[in-house]
């Protein structure tokens, strides 16, 4: 027995994808761009003695990794669970 999403029930199978896909894909340069300038404030106020900006900007950092990484990871872990859904 097959258990998986039933996409097609959406109406618009193509229009679901495309919103995905955009979605991530706003999630995933936002996170990009976020540790870039997190990155360098991190290294300016490193520089200048300003630790708590370089703690700030640390934070930010780590924060923009995680989000990418769920954001990537979210997807993987959804393809697994549709193909092991139909293995049975």
């Amino acid at each position: 027995m097959n258990i998986y999403p039933d996409f097609g029930a959406f109406g618009d199978n193509t229009t679901l994808h495309n919103v995905i896909g955009a979605l991530l894909t706003f999630v995933l340069v936002t996170a990009v761009l976020t540790m870039l300038i997190s990155g360098i404030t991190w290294a300016i106020a490193t520089a200048n003695g300003n630790h708590t900006t370089a703690t700030k900007a640390r934070t930010g950092l780590l924060v923009a990794l995680g989000a990418a990484t769920l954001a990537g990871a979210g997807i993987t872990w959804l393809n697994w669970l549709i193909a092991l859904g139909d293995q049975f």
